[in-house]
């Protein structure tokens, strides 16, 4: 076996999303060349015209959110009109001496009701999030190998937000980052960090808009106080990281400089509906002090001063090049490999086409075995790329990830979904990819044998191992399915 049999192995599944059927005899003798080609942000972008951009979302939501409330102000009236026009307690006759004579219906339960239908306004909201999440997985799977989306996916993470909080979650989460990650992928780190933390779906996700200067004109009217949510998250998981030299004050005083920052709506439009607005009346006033820095109050300026100002702290350099080794590499980092890319990082002010060619280039990133396991979204693209399955019940593929732990969009905490090995191996996660990996290939197995796409997958790189299990596989779907569960596989 010939040691680019290896490599292309490992890139393609440390880097890319997984190989299709001729990806091996395409790209195998320039696979790295082609990985660091869609380092491009035109390769980043989703390109879908049909999805609506954030203002629209919201638009739709709040259009379907102020209808369900009238429907249940309605219900509620209605309601109290019938127990007006009800009769007395006392008055009433027992039900089944109202029967009538011979009837069978005396003492018996009422029938079962029908279900009433689904509110189609629910419907259409989960529509907008079905519609992003089809149009993901369709560019996922048909990218040739899938450097673009595996960085895109990343930053998502990165800067997460989550669909457990409302409705307008699930209407703002595709949009979020159709327009904010993928737009900026490629960019600069510092440009990035602005349009996510300006956006409406961070805002409403870390509660920003309940953050209120306590002397600022709307504070002492209201009472109201600070929120120091989306200040500690862009200090702890945005940019400098935990250890990167912060303390509570400058949490506080960040959290002060950032009161003001709002979500625009009809009665705010100065920046646009449902776009960032200012409000300077929720301001806290003058200067804040923030990693030793005095910071004079310019309104909006304030906050993005200091935003500008973490994008190129060291700490932020040396936070994002670890995770950035850890995720695509080992959850044991090489040293030189982090050096390497917090170097590139302060020096190319945050660059990120430039941190990502660091990474594909770099000789320590196709260096040793495939340590990390595939996360439960980049097994079942891989599994669809390599069985040629299409993109069809999407809500099937949500429910699997659902069940391998990490749902769609919606990790458990503002750190995103983890990627270590030892919480995404657990027992019950890699059970339910067994049972994915048999949806999957029993329909495919009807075209496809096992052991020739196994051989066009992998080629030479498939140890013995694997080749006999397929090779003795009872039936077809089954050696399809110890295909997709090999160590080959599985490992990253």
């Amino acid at each position: 076996m010939a040691a680019s049999d290896d490599l292309y192995r490992l890139g393609i599944q440390r880097f890319g999303l997984g190989g299709r059927q001729d990806t091996r005899a395409t790209f195998g003798s320039r696979l790295r060349d082609a990985l660091v080609a869609e380092v491009d942000p035109k390769a980043a972008l989703l390109g879908d015209q049909r999805l609506p951009d954030t203002a629209r979302a919201i638009q739709i939501v709040t259009e379907i959110q102020e209808r369900q409330r009238e429907a249940r102000a309605q219900k509620r009236q209605l309601a109290q009109v019938g127990a007006k026009a009800m009769p007395p307690a006392g008055n009433m006759q027992n039900n089944d001496m109202l029967a009538a004579p011979g009837s069978t219906t005396a003492g018996k339960p009422d029938a079962p009701q029908p279900r009433p239908p689904e509110d189609p306004d629910a419907i259409r909201v989960r529509d907008l999030l079905l519609d992003d999440v089809e149009a993901r997985l369709k560019k996922a799977i048909s990218t040739d190998l899938g450097f673009a989306e595996r960085w895109v996916a990343f930053w998502s993470n990165h800067f997460c937000v989550a669909l457990r909080r409302g409705q307008i979650m699930q209407g703002l989460a595709g949009a979020y980052e159709r327009e904010v990650i993928r737009a900026h992928a490629f960019g600069r780190f510092g440009d990035m960090l602005i349009a996510v933390e300006t956006h409406p779906a961070m805002l409403h996700y870390l509660d920003q808009r309940q953050s209120i200067g306590p002397n600022s004109p709307a504070g002492k009217r209201r009472a109201k106080g600070l929120n120091e949510n989306l200040a500690r998250e862009i200090l702890e998981l945005h940019t400098l990281g935990v250890g990167g030299g912060y303390k509570q004050q400058d949490v506080t005083n960040f959290a002060k400089a950032l009161t003001g920052w709002s979500v625009s709506n009809f009665e705010e439009m100065i920046d646009g509906y449902g776009g960032f607005f200012f409000a300077p009346n929720r301001h806290e006033p003058g200067p804040q002090m923030v990693l030793g820095k005095s910071y004079t109050d310019t309104g909006k300026g304030q906050g993005l001063a200091i935003l500008d100002d973490l994008a190129r702290h060291p700490a932020t350099a040396r936070f994002i090049a670890n995770k950035l080794t850890r995720h695509f590499i080992s959850d044991t980092p090489p040293a030189a490999l982090v050096a390497r890319l917090e170097q590139d990082f302060r020096k190319s002010g945050g660059d990120l086409a430039s941190l990502a060619r660091v990474l594909l280039t770099a000789p320590e990133s196709w260096q040793g075995p495939g340590a990390k396991l595939r996360t439960p979204y980049e097994f079942i693209v891989a599994s669809l790329r390599a069985t040629d399955t299409p993109v069809d019940r999407v809500p099937r593929f949500l429910n699997a990830l659902n069940l391998m732990g990490q749902p769609f969009w919606n990790p458990e905490g503002p750190n995103g979904h983890p990627d270590d090995l030892m919480t995404i191996a657990s027992p019950k996660a890699i059970k339910t990819r067994l049972e994915f990996a048999l949806q999957v290939a029993r329909p495919a197995a009807g075209k496809i044998d096992p052991r020739e796409r196994a051989e066009a997958l992998y080629g030479p790189s498939l140890s013995g191992e694997t080749r006999t299990a397929i090779a003795r596989a009872e039936t077809r779907p089954q050696g399809l399915a110890l295909l997709l569960m090999s160590p080959e596989f599985q490992r990253r």
